[in-house]
């Protein structure tokens, strides 16, 4: 999942690709993710998950145009690693993305994120 009209513009086409429209909201991009997580999950069984949880799909970000509060990005970690929970397999979380102008806001989304898969897979 990503921003339809981020970096960069001709992108790479993948097996299950979904690009996002600007702004979108904690709403619709959870809407979105829980729709193609299941999808992708009922074609196949992992043996493990590779986790991108970039942050710049904060609206503060100022590459990725998309519209998701911090909250947003806490709902979309819980329902991946739930999700993984509920498969029984080891999940690989890796940082990326964020691009907000504070340092802050990028910080503290991915220690949530962190802070989250200890909560949950832990």
């Amino acid at each position: 999942m990503h921003g339809a009209s981020n970096y960069p513009l001709k992108k790479e086409q993948s097996d299950c690709d979904v690009a996002l429209p600007d702004n979108t909201s904690d709403a619709e991009y959870v809407y979105a993710l829980q729709a193609n997580l299941d999808e992708i999950l009922d074609s196949f069984s992992p043996e493990f998950v590779f986790y991108q949880c970039g942050v710049d799909v904060l609206a503060t970000d100022k590459l990725g145009h998309l519209g998701l509060s911090p909250n947003g990005v806490i709902k979309r970690d819980e329902l991946v690693f739930k999700t993984v929970q509920s498969l029984g397999v080891p999940v690989v979380c890796s940082m990326g993305g964020g691009y907000s102008p504070s340092i802050k806001a990028i910080v503290d989304a991915h220690v949530n994120t962190f802070k989250l898969a200890a909560h949950i897979l832990m």
